[in-house]
């Protein structure tokens, strides 16, 4: 019970410093430049240990959003919706089964599916990363790891520039056979957040 208002309680202040800094970003300058957004997810994230049961962290993800369409319109590629380079430090508490952190970074592409005027927008993201893990687990031998993804999710356009995001995420967790055990841990994210244009 403890373990699970103190969750409640990390997720319920990364909502409200997401909401409280929403107006603030309004007031700042366009900028030019291949940065195009920054975004800011958090929510839940569930696995399975095979010795420690459920493994649950309250993910808190910060996404740099890069302009990819200068670079492929140079070879004749420029499709409607979105391509972008993300990079995404984060810093994940996990409460269960034990008091630990996940820290990192990932490197995502993301692909929209309709054209960049539209007031929702579905997206495709995949990418990998290195995170250390404070957790010693029977499936991983080593606390530096690395992480694949593949996502889907959808921005809501409440205004020109801020956005309502929603996402559904797959992680697979291995240290690529550096040391054995190297069993995998995987992990499914249901974000939600703020998106901020430029």
């Amino acid at each position: 019970m403890k373990t699970a208002l103190k969750a409640g309680c990390i997720l319920f202040l990364n909502l409200f410093l997401v909401f409280a800094g929403s107006g603030y970003a309004e007031e700042e300058k366009k900028q030019a430049g291949p940065l195009v957004g920054i975004e800011y997810l958090t929510g839940f994230a569930q696995a399975k240990l095979r010795e420690k049961g459920s493994y649950s962290a309250v993910p808190m993800m910060v996404d740099f959003d890069f302009n990819l369409k200068p670079l492929t319109k140079k070879i004749g590629f420029n499709p409607p919706g979105l391509l972008q380079f993300q990079l995404e430090p984060f810093i994940n508490p996990v409460y269960r089964p034990d008091s630990n952190v996940e820290i990192g970074n990932s490197f995502l592409i993301k692909i929209g599916f309709l054209p960049d005027n539209f007031k929702f927008q579905p997206y495709f993201k995949g990418g990998a990363g290195l995170i250390y893990i404070t957790q010693h687990t029977r499936e991983q031998s080593t606390q530096f790891n690395f992480v694949e993804y593949a996502g889907c999710g959808i921005h809501y356009f409440f205004n020109k520039n801020t956005a309502f995001t929603v996402e559904g995420r797959y992680r697979h967790l291995s240290n690529a056979s550096i040391k054995q055990p190297n069993k995998g841990i995987d992990t499914y994210f249901f974000l939600a957040g703020l998106s901020y244009l430029f």
